[in-house]
């Protein structure tokens, strides 16, 4: 479901709308579940229309991003164009040819220019080259380099030592 706002300035924007009971049947964890539920003032999962940026303001990106498999069929291409435009913006950090065919392949599925079968075959291929990537990760992850790091684990690029 959507709706258009007015906004300041005269403005609109279109905001979109889920409920509880279909993020409830994609199994959410239990904090950000109850996390949610403390935010609104509810117990249990209803049918009331739920907005994305209510999900975002009560519980961050990740939150709201996950919730987006409670979302309607019909928003499947946007999802998969906002999901393109992320990794777009990593693009230039892609050295696989594969992951770059899989990225071209998933923007023209979105737009009904690919078919579902040529959406399976890139993404089939370029997962191997995500293993590598994985696995190059794992190798530079380290424990923080001293009390000053506030993160438990990082790339190695810290300037405290």
């Amino acid at each position: 479901m959507t709706q258009v706002e007015l906004i300041r300035g005269g403005k609109f924007r279109k905001v979109f709308y889920t409920t509880l009971n279909e993020i409830r049947k994609h199994s959410p964890c239990r904090s950000g579940w109850t996390k949610l539920l403390k935010h609104l003032g509810k117990s249990q999962a209803d049918d009331e229309p739920l907005s994305f940026l209510t999900i975002l303001e009560s519980n961050g990106l990740d939150d709201t991003l996950w919730c987006l498999r409670a979302a309607p069929k019909e928003w499947e291409p946007n999802i998969r164009m906002y999901a393109v435009w992320c990794a777009k913006q990593v693009e230039h950090l892609m050295t696989d040819e594969r992951s770059k065919n899989a990225l071209r392949v998933t923007q023209n599925h979105a737009l009904g220019l690919a078919t579902d079968a040529e959406l399976d075959a890139a993404g089939a291929a370029a997962w191997p080259a995500a293993g590598v990537l994985r696995g190059l990760l794992r190798g530079m992850l380290k424990k923080p380099c001293s009390s000053k790091c506030v993160t438990v684990q990082h790339l190695g690029r810290c300037n405290h030592d």
